[in-house]
């Protein structure tokens, strides 16, 4: 299945965990994906993202056409290091307003292809979001 999202991957508990970062177009999904890479982050996918289970885990990779290169608005499409695929441990949607973000959201869960994430959300215009995006991959459960 191909999804209109960005993939990117963190170091965390002796693998790569990933995190489908969605939203509609203009969002801001790119520019956030970009911010994650500058703190430690790497990049899966950008844009589209083919996406297949295994053994009941979500895992993610780029389109042949599209791997190793990343939409940066202002620049254009620029080859960028990248994982061959990852793991999807966590769903962040991008919203478009800052209202849109709740100080002290109740969990929510999300399922892609029948494998249930944790789904959190973020504007991702704010100067912090990678690292509430970081912040919140830490503390979803590593699922075996």
């Amino acid at each position: 299945m191909i999804l209109h999202a960005g993939l990117v991957a963190l170091w965390l508990g002796r693998r790569w965990r990933g995190v489908l970062i969605e939203g509609p177009s203009g969002a801001g999904k790119s520019d956030l994906a970009l911010r994650t890479l500058s703190l430690g982050g790497r990049l899966v996918a950008d844009d589209r993202v083919l996406a297949w289970t295994s053994d009941g885990r979500l895992f993610g990779r780029a389109p042949e056409t599209l791997a190793g290169l990343m939409e940066i608005r202002g620049l254009g499409i620029t080859p960028v290091a990248a994982l061959p695929y990852a793991g999807i441990d966590l769903v962040v949607v991008c919203e478009t307003e800052a209202g849109c973000i709740e100080r002290t959201p109740e969990p929510e869960t999300t399922s892609r292809l029948g494998v249930v994430l944790p789904l959190r959300r973020l504007w991702p215009f704010e100067p912090a979001a990678a690292l509430k995006l970081i912040a919140m991959l830490e503390r979803v459960g590593i699922r075996t």
